[in-house]
């Protein structure tokens, strides 16, 4: 029976290895591996009584612990870390060039979202929080590269 706890804490520490560098955010891995260490704790258990056990357990826990304290202190996960930036935005350029205080006429109702035609351009455009019906003349408020809110312009009703 001792060949199968082996094997179980053996099998536990690859399933860890793999949810850290292979299978990383799914959670499958990192299951298994709790369930195997379980599993290889009872068995001390049934086979060698409860001090054997909690001895195991404790070992059990203090090397899960010392694998992730060794995980975040090594250079290890610095060499297989993303250390890019995003800088790109999802904003097109018609967005962009919206500027605070254009003009424009809402294309589709705006029920807090809809699209509207400023400055010879249709961008989507958030409402300051009224409801506004095609055709309704509106006015940049607020530019947050792409979020466009508008308001109703007073000048032109």
């Amino acid at each position: 029976m001792l060949i199968y706890i082996i094997l179980l804490v053996v099998l536990a520490f690859l399933l860890f290895f793999a949810e850290a560098f292979v299978l990383t955010g799914v959670g499958f891995a990192g299951i298994l591996a709790t369930i195997c260490l379980v599993v290889a704790d009872v068995l001390v258990y049934f086979d060698y009584g409860f001090w054997p056990a909690a001895l195991s357990v404790l070992v059990s826990i203090l090397l899960v612990l010392g694998f992730f304290w060794w995980l975040g202190n090594s250079k290890t996960m610095d060499k297989v870390s993303l250390h890019t930036t995003i800088d790109s935005t999802s904003a097109t350029t018609a967005q962009l060039s919206v500027k605070v205080g254009d003009k424009g006429k809402a294309l589709t109702r705006l029920a807090l979202i809809g699209n509207a035609e400023i400055n010879g351009a249709v961008v989507e455009v958030k409402s300051s929080g009224e409801f506004l019906d095609p055709g309704t003349p509106v006015v940049v408020v607020r530019v947050l590269e792409a979020l466009i809110t508008v308001a109703k312009d007073t000048e032109e009703s």
